[in-house]
């Protein structure tokens, strides 16, 4: 069988792609890749085709119009035969011991008869230029060799929550929960992670640094000059969390309170984007979203506009907008982030 099936979605990625598929392939059999050819205009398809030709029993090419990151993750999804489900961007790699530790404990798994709905491990962001390589990781909030629930979650500081390079989710629970990312859309990460949540139930940590975040192209998305261009799909993105959910409705505490922080970071990042473009049409921007969270679910507004975030994003006038401006400074140089 195949455990976990990876997903890489390509876009004129020939200059770096390779990394990535490598990385991957030191699972051999107990692995399935999907290269996502999303209408490249380069040489994707054709190394795609080449890795497909040596190892028709691991890597499969899919070709597709351009439909950005999302319905490329959406493709490979579909066409998914592992038990597992995992992104990896064809800028990104894996680190080869950590990816056998994973498929080792999800052989022991299979062994055991038992399953999860979301695997967690470490990722580091590989940061050109930068001396040391931040690594986040979970083992202070999240039980370690044991199946967990959202009642055992610990406290997570700000740049511990889960994102996409640190999860891996049961195939099957993506699919019976009608995961679909937007079509030509930036940052739907965000969604991929932030939906299934309230379908899981049973969660594993594997304290193994398993994914390289790569950070340092200047067309990368994550670049601020670019979420400044995208706004309005950043936006966009935060908006259809916030209609995703009414959070009175998730009966678990923790995972509420999860899910309210994690949108409380959305927010943030939203609100911070609007506010270094130093636009005043942003600006604007910035002060509708709050506007719709209100209207949409006034508690939820409440906890995040009174928080510590929503406060530091919402001082008053310019004064108070450096301010918010000065504390993402330290911020991304702390985490290095983008």
């Amino acid at each position: 069988m195949k455990y976990i099936t990876f997903a890489i979605p390509c876009y004129n990625s020939q200059d770096y792609m390779e990394r990535a598929v490598e990385s991957v392939l030191k699972g051999g059999k107990d692995v399935e890749i999907i290269i996502v050819n999303d209408g490249s205009k380069d040489g994707t398809e054709e190394i795609g085709k080449r890795y497909e030709r040596e190892y028709p029993d691991i890597v499969r090419v899919i070709s597709q119009e351009n439909g950005g990151h999302g319905e490329a993750v959406n493709t490979g999804l579909l066409h998914a035969t592992g038990k597992y489900f995992k992104v990896v961007d064809s800028d990104d790699w894996l680190d080869e011991e950590a990816l056998i530790q994973v498929l080792n404990q999800m052989k022991s798994f299979e062994e055991k008869d038992e399953e999860v709905d979301m695997f967690i491990s470490n990722y580091v962001y590989e940061k050109v230029g930068a001396g040391h390589k931040k690594v986040i990781h979970y083992r202070n909030c999240l039980p370690q060799e044991r199946i967990f629930g959202w009642n055992d979650l610990g406290h997570f500081r700000v740049d511990q929550y889960i994102l996409m390079h640190s999860v891996i989710y049961r195939t099957e629970l993506l699919k019976l929960c009608q995961l679909r990312l937007p079509k030509h859309t930036f940052y739907v990460d965000n969604i991929y992670v932030y939906y299934p949540l309230p379908h899981v139930s049973t969660i594993y940590y594997l304290d193994v640094n398993l994914y390289r975040y790569y950070i340092g192209r200047d067309d990368q998305s994550v670049n601020e000059k670019n979420m400044i261009k995208r706004i309005d799909q950043q936006l966009f993105v935060n908006k259809t969390m916030i209609e995703m959910y009414e959070m009175r409705m998730i009966p678990n505490k923790k995972l509420r309170n999860y899910m309210i922080k994690y949108l409380a970071i959305m927010m943030t990042v939203s609100s911070i984007i609007c506010i270094r473009s130093k636009k005043e049409e942003n600006l604007e921007k910035k002060k509708e979203l709050w506007i719709y969270l209100k209207k949409k679910d006034y508690r939820t507004y409440f906890k995040i506009r009174y928080g510590i975030l929503g406060q530091t994003m919402n001082l008053p006038g310019k004064p108070g907008r450096k301010i918010s401006s000065m504390g993402y400074s330290v911020m991304r140089r702390i985490i290095g982030f983008n």
